[in-house]
């Protein structure tokens, strides 16, 4: 598939140079169709994920637990991006581990298809660590296809492997959760298996056009590294396996309390890292304030993705019990609202990447923080929208269709406003020290705001129902606040960023 959207090089020399994919190095082609795949499988076991969790033909566990589950899963993903990175650029190089980790997400999900709730939950587990470590290093294989940051096609190239994302992320739910939902739940998930399999056969089969680059690893572990790496984890497993043997022991083990440690990880990690760049007496005064500053656009994007993550989870069983899931008098799966997103992200993109190059022309563009600050108002605005259909459901009817369509469409706007712009920020204001590692710092956030979620929902610490009309006022409200505190302190955490706008 991917050589059939390759024409005549036009820059000898590229990697793959006798044909390119748009103009750009044929490698391109290979990673594009490996991301889709793997977004398709991802985002096509996301979206019947709590589905299947809350269904009396699947795990039929109560509301909070799944929701539990659901943002733990997520949460899990983004933290072991980091871990991800670290392995690549010190044990297998980013071509190997991305290889190794499309296995282990198909692995993961050959176990979610299996009927035993065991193996289901083995599956979560190997998704999120194949997602971890492949997340952490495809993107970086696009920027080796590049001769470094001044080539002109390199922001292309990168727009071209987004659209990837999205298109997998949006025909995903409509395969995968079809078959899943219709047919049988189980069936769904070896879809999921299939196009991951999919995206692996390609990636090894055009790997000759990837960049030597990718093979190497960076920062080798020595000897003495290497068995200190594997001390400290045999350690960490045996206290695991003690913990959870003690609790199981004296019958105190539940799924519950079992989600707990993760969710605490969730959260303790991304503050102890903050804390450890924050503190690091080799960076000079300067950095050291912009790290200062980007603790501000941490919590800001933590609260935002607490909300806007459960649009997978909190809307999506609030859709599956009281929507009228039908448009014209045609029903149509739950899952598939999990497609708006993705359609619109594609859809708006290009109009606001044209309306900040516009409003720049003319002075008059946003600054990152008034950004970042529209994108937490927006999140909130969204769930302000959220009361309306559960209002209506309060009533004893069905919540119109359209009324999540609004939802996720203002989420997308504020996702746009602020998403992109975090990722942008995150490169200008990171120490050099930490230039590569600040990116996984980014993702941290949708880790701490997820882990928020799962605390909040999770029975065994007296979780509340997040579909209930005065907690989702509660958190548009925080994000409203949120919003208007950044914009508040625009001048403060303005003067800490220094030269960075």
């Amino acid at each position: 598939m991917a050589s059939s959207l390759t024409k005549d090089s036009v820059r000898p020399g590229t990697p793959g140079s006798e044909k390119t994919f748009f103009g750009h190095p044929r490698g391109l082609a290979t990673l594009f169709m490996t991301e889709m795949w793997e977004r398709f499988s991802y985002y096509g076991m996301r979206a019947l994920l709590p589905l299947y969790l809350v269904a009396p033909g699947g795990l039929h566990l109560s509301a909070g637990t799944a929701s539990a589950i659901y943002a733990v899963y997520l949460s899990l993903v983004y933290l072991l991006a980091l871990p991800g990175g670290w392995f690549a650029d010190r044990v297998l190089g980013p071509r190997k581990t991305v290889a190794v980790s499309g296995m282990i997400i198909m692995l993961g999900h050959l176990c979610l298809a299996l009927p035993a709730a065991a193996s289901f939950y083995v599956g979560l587990v190997l998704v999120a660590i194949g997602s971890g470590l492949l997340k952490a290093n495809i993107s970086t294989m696009v920027g080796h296809l590049y001769d470094g940051p001044e080539d002109p096609r390199r922001d292309g190239g990168f727009t071209l492997f987004y659209i990837g994302i999205n298109l997998g992320a949006f025909v995903a739910p409509l395969v995968i959760g079809t078959v899943g939902e219709n047919v049988n739940w189980h069936l769904g998930f070896a879809l999921a298996a299939l196009g991951m399999a999919l995206g692996l056969v390609q990636y090894l089969l055009g790997g000759r056009h990837l960049n030597p680059k990718s093979s190497e690893v960076p920062t080798p572990l020595s000897a003495e590294e290497k068995s200190a790496t594997l001390r400290k984890g045999l350690i960490w497993l045996a206290v695991a396996v003690v913990f959870y043997g003690i609790v199981g022991g004296t019958g105190h083990f539940t799924l519950n309390w079992a989600l707990i440690p993760l969710t605490l990880i969730g959260l303790i990690v991304p503050i102890l890292v903050i804390a450890r760049i924050r503190r690091d007496k080799d960076l000079d005064t300067a950095e050291r304030s912009k790290v200062s500053a980007y603790i501000w656009f941490f919590v800001a994007a933590a609260v935002f993705w607490m909300i806007y993550d459960q649009g997978g989870s909190t809307l999506s069983l609030f859709a599956e019990k009281s929507a009228k899931n039908s448009v014209f008098g045609w029903e149509f799966p739950v899952s598939w609202y999990q497609s708006v997103n993705p359609v619109m992200i594609m859809a708006l993109a290009p109009v606001f990447a044209w309306l900040w190059l516009w409003l720049n022309r003319r002075g008059k563009e946003p600054s990152t923080i008034v950004k970042f600050s529209s994108g937490l108002v927006l999140v909130g605005a969204s769930f302000f929208v959220f009361l309306a259909p559960l209002s209506i459901a309060e009533g004893g009817h069905k919540a119109a269709a359209m009324w999540l369509v609004a939802i996720y469409f203002v989420q997308t706007v504020g996702e746009l406003t602020l998403s992109p712009v975090g990722l942008s920020v995150t490169t200008k204001m990171a120490p050099k020290k930490y230039a590569s590692q600040m990116m996984g710092v980014w993702f941290l956030a949708v880790t701490a705001g997820d882990s928020v979620t799962a605390l909040l929902s999770n029975p065994a610490v007296g979780g509340v129902n997040l579909d209930k009309m005065g907690f989702v006022a509660l958190e548009a409200g925080l994000a409203v606040v949120a919003g208007v505190a950044v914009w508040m302190y625009r001048n403060k955490v303005k003067q800490m960023m220094g030269n960075v706008n």
